[in-house]
């Protein structure tokens, strides 16, 4: 059993791996609870409201420390979400934000955060402009990620206690759980 918080990587290549393992497993792009409890709230708004946005513009800007090469899985998950919505968007356009002297003076991260932060805000804005819509997320640390990582722990060990069947979980499944630290 294992518990794997990553967005590098060859991710069908990672879940056709363990899939034919047979292991417990949570795999998951985002570990900190509080964000995938926002990423599982725009899903569900997706699949209640589709087209709800249909016309708006999307606007996604990420900052994470300067080691992190990829786009954040995060983000990407929350447009998919956004199409979903009636958004019009290409991943590619997501803007990275990656320069120390930007992350503090733009993004507002401070600047003992700069090695170790998450911020993201996703803009919505109507065909005329004259509606705003802004998600947004601001992590300092690492800790909620610690946080998030020891609840998928538990959260496998009890499946594994319950005789359930070997999977792949993810984090929505840990908070759907209800059984957080």
């Amino acid at each position: 059993p294992f518990v794997m918080g990553t967005t590098g990587g060859d991710r069908d290549m990672l879940m056709s791996t363990a899939r034919d393992s047979g292991v417990y497993a949570v795999i998951a792009p985002q570990m900190g609870k509080q964000v995938v409890a926002l990423q599982a709230s725009i899903e569900d708004m997706a699949t209640r409201f589709p087209g709800a946005f249909s016309g708006y513009k999307l606007k996604v800007v990420e900052s994470h420390q300067s080691s992190k090469v990829d786009t954040s899985g995060t983000a990407k998950a929350i447009v998919s979400s956004f199409k979903k919505l009636g958004l019009d968007f290409d991943e590619s356009k997501i803007e990275k934000v990656r320069h120390r002297v930007e992350q503090h003076e733009r993004m507002g991260v401070p600047v003992e955060y700069v090695d170790g932060h998450a911020f993201h805000t996703y803009t919505l804005t109507s065909p005329d402009d004259t509606v705003c819509i802004e998600f947004k997320h601001n992590v300092c640390g690492r800790s909620i990620y610690a946080q998030g990582t020891i609840d998928a722990v538990i959260f496998l060990s009890d499946r594994i206690r319950a005789g359930a069947d070997k999977k792949i979980y993810n984090m929505f499944d840990v908070l759907e759980s209800g059984k957080m630290t």
